[in-house]
């Protein structure tokens, strides 16, 4: 038995029964309005960001997590594309202009490393196409992409863009998701982790990736890291439908859809017992989407209703057989952006052996040949997808974003005909809702070596791309192994001068 002389005047007050009855039961109501709340998912976390303000977390219903949710701010674009080139584009070669580099072609490059990521450095290079002053703003654009070279008026060029690795697997890690390592949850996946999407029959995020097959970082590229299952991307591409679209010949429609109501009701039923359980309603969200897409996808890739000019246009018909397959997938990346899928993500390039300049860009040797058989297929067919975008108002809510995972070297690998890597300057464009038409930002040295004016980095790209949509890049968070994780890590600002 506690000494009541030993008790403070508080411990003395609490022992009365009046006061402890009164007491418990506040504390009990407390209780239950905590528990309500947080069943709601309106319960404020105490957490704090790196800029000390409280993160800003969708309220997402287990059963619905698809669901369109509000931006933190309002914004033009609604939906992104994300047109990503694996192996590194040049960018001396193409749209960062250097005249530097034809007058000092063929010598040793003053001021730059005698050993570079794949060996010894050569001599300069100058650009392997020709440079034109292009549209009414006169950019300077190389012939390697003459359709892309149309539409400089309406894009907006970052040209000192920098990477942290000059490897592709961790290069296309840190574009796609913040981090060199795997693991972490992609662009795509934070984006429809905020806002859900406007199709509630179709993907909130699909990866359409190259007819030749995944980029070499696969679909970590695309993948939900520690974000719930939900918000990975759903890769699939005019060529290669998803998997197990379509129902057994042994079944008929009404069979089918029988089955699918009885597991409705099974699932009901058994949710009603345990209505806490996300993970439970979380599968049942991704049953019925599946079930859903039997019927949507067939829908939106059957390109059988566009018009003889369209396809033309595209260059479906008419050049190389991949061409051909990369203009499909070009049309059905317009088709679910029509859906309203909220992020699409269309990739060219692969690397199923290697690369090396034949699947993707990556032109260590004869990058005459290599980039020239790239762009062959990735320059009409990507120009038509934006030309029609722009042609139907869609750029009015819809971020374009072109992008690969660092640059190339402004002289020859060795004694060599390719570039070597290079993560110290490159270049991505954007266009479309939010962005500035016919604006470049940043600059590289006179060789595109290193970036010299308004260095970027990685993380005040992704910072920007989630302004564009909407999202604070500091807010925007999600706990995972005691740490506030988001896509730009603690770093990234966002790039306010190529904000319209």
């Amino acid at each position: 038995m506690t000494n009541p002389e030993k008790l403070s005047s508080l411990g003395r007050r609490l022992l009365d029964r009046r006061r402890f009855l009164h007491t418990a039961g506040l504390s009990t109501s407390g209780i239950a309005l905590a528990s309500m709340l947080h069943a709601d998912g309106l319960l404020a976390d105490n957490s704090m960001t790196t800029s000390g303000e409280e993160p800003i977390r969708p309220g997402i219903d287990a059963k619905r997590p698809y669901a369109s949710r509000p931006s933190h701010f309002e914004v033009p674009a609604k939906q992104v594309l994300v047109i990503y080139c694996p192996g590194a584009v040049s960018h001396v070669d193409t749209f960062d202009y250097k005249p530097a580099l034809a007058q000092l072609h063929g010598q040793k490059p003053p001021g730059i490393p005698a050993v570079t990521f794949e060996g010894p450095s050569g001599n300069i290079a100058k650009p392997f196409w020709e440079f034109k002053p292009r549209g009414e703003t006169g950019k300077m654009v190389s012939d390697l992409l003459p359709n892309l070279a149309q539409h400089v008026d309406d894009f907006c060029f970052l040209h000192a863009l920098t990477s942290d690795t000059s490897a592709h697997p961790q290069g296309e890690n840190f574009m796609n998701t913040g981090f060199t390592m795997e693991g972490f949850p992609s662009f795509g996946a934070w984006v429809t982790y905020a806002l859900g999407t406007e199709n509630q029959e179709l993907p909130a995020f699909v990866a359409i990736n190259d007819p030749r097959g995944m980029a070499r970082s696969g679909k970590n590229n695309f993948g939900n890291g520690f974000l719930p299952a939900a918000f990975q991307g759903t890769d699939f591409s005019a060529t290669t439908p998803p998997n197990n679209l379509h129902r057994p010949r042994s079944l008929t429609s009404s069979d089918d859809q029988a089955t699918n109501a009885l597991l409705r009701r099974l699932n009901a039923r058994h949710l009603e017992k345990y209505p806490d359980d996300a993970d439970l309603a979380g599968r049942i969200a991704s049953y019925e989407l599946a079930g859903k897409m039997q019927t949507t996808v067939p829908d939106v890739m059957d390109i059988s209703g566009e018009t003889e000019a369209t396809l033309k246009a595209y260059g479906v018909e008419g050049g190389s057989e991949l061409r051909g397959k990369y203009a499909r997938n070009c049309i059905l990346a317009r088709r679910l952006l029509e859906k309203g899928v909220r992020v699409v993500q269309l990739f060219n390039g692969s690397d199923p052996s290697g690369g090396n300049g034949i699947t993707n860009w990556d032109s260590h040797s004869d990058i005459a040949k290599t980039h020239a058989l790239q762009a062959e297929i990735m320059d009409q067919p990507t120009a038509a997808l934006f030309n029609d975008l722009k042609q139907r108002g869609m750029l009015e809510s819809t971020l374009v974003v072109w992008a690969t995972e660092f640059g190339r070297m402004p002289f020859l690998q060795g004694n060599g005909t390719g570039r070597d890597h290079n993560p110290s300057a490159f270049t991505c464009f954007l266009a479309g809702a939010g962005v500035k038409k016919g604006f470049s930002y940043g600059e590289s040295d006179e060789f595109g070596f290193k970036a010299a004016v308004n260095e970027t980095t990685v993380y005040d790209f992704n910072a920007t791309l989630l302004h564009l949509m909407g999202l604070n890049h500091e807010r925007l968070t999600f706990y995972h192994n005691g740490l506030e994780r988001r896509l730009t890590n603690v770093h990234g600002q966002v790039i306010k001068d190529v904000i319209a």
